[in-house]
């Protein structure tokens, strides 16, 4: 499986191809770098001039950056959610940037990015725009959120493997906070002290085994009350990833993506990876 990645000739999009190239060496596989044309119809073998150089750049700079990593590209007719949808589904992960498609930075920042994260059939990462040529830490911690029992083992799963291949340490964050009429925390009538102790039994218990499996990673544990967010994007500025789940706590019946994970699309200044298992 490939590391796939959606460019569309942009800067931002050459930061992600960049990203994901990295990310294809550490992984040791190779790496497809897609551009998605919803101007072609569908059976035409053309590609045009324009969209075959903005493939050959991409590929160009990957390989002068990561020669040891085999690139392939495609240029492929269709709006770019529904291809890059598609390619999720034999990626070994799927990159784009935090920013639109074709150019819009205002209103449509980040539309494709969110629809693309909400439905596609593995995991994203969502490089956010951090300047040509791009400047992304090559040293630094991971970070995971964990929100809740269920979602925690595939978001631990995949964050103790990066910090234990690179080397770094883990910070995993939790956070709990009483927003409007929450009943769980009305009905038991705790003080903030009891919740805070409840909330670090709860970290404890769902890492409980991970780190007798990575026994070389070093994991600082953070829990406290307030935004998961806000929480993340701090912890977030000096990590080299943060990696969270699809869903979360309180998430929406029937929604793709969570309300933690499409605030973080828009605001995280580090490349965040959000966990989806394949079904």
């Amino acid at each position: 499986m490939n590391v796939v990645v959606g460019v569309d000739g942009s800067a931002v999009a050459r930061n992600a191809a960049a990203w994901a190239a990295r990310e294809a060496a550490r992984r040791g596989c190779g790496l497809r770098i897609v551009y998605a044309d919803p101007t072609a119809h569908p059976g035409e073998a053309h590609v045009r001039a324009q969209v075959a150089h903005w493939l050959s750049d991409a590929a160009e700079r990957v390989r002068s950056e990561q020669p040891d990593v085999e690139v392939t590209s495609a240029a492929i007719p269709g709006p770019p959610e529904r291809v890059l949808v598609a390619e999720s589904a034999a990626a070994e992960l799927l990159v784009v940037g935090d920013r639109g498609f074709g150019g819009f930075t205002g209103l449509l920042a980040g539309a494709v990015a969110v629809k693309v994260a909400a439905h596609a059939l593995g995991s994203v990462a969502v490089v956010p725009d951090v300047g040509d040529p791009p400047t992304f830490p090559d040293a630094g911690p991971v970070v995971a959120g964990v929100d809740d029992a269920e979602s925690a083992a595939p978001v631990l799963a995949q964050a103790f493997r990066l910090a234990d291949m690179l080397g770094e340490p883990l910070h995993v964050v939790h956070t709990w906070e009483v927003v409007g009429l929450d009943l769980r925390w009305l009905r038991s009538r705790l003080p903030s002290e009891e919740v805070a102790e409840q909330a670090q039994r709860f970290l404890a218990e769902v890492m409980a085994g991970w780190r007798e499996r990575f026994p070389g990673v070093e994991v600082e544990r953070i829990v406290g009350r307030g935004s998961p967010v806000a929480a993340l994007i701090n912890h977030a500025t000096e990590a080299q990833l943060v990696v969270v789940g699809a869903h979360g706590r309180g998430g929406v019946a029937g929604a793709h993506l969570g309300s933690t994970s499409h605030k973080l699309i828009h605001h995280t200044p580090a490349p965040l990876l959000i966990v989806r298992s394949r079904h």
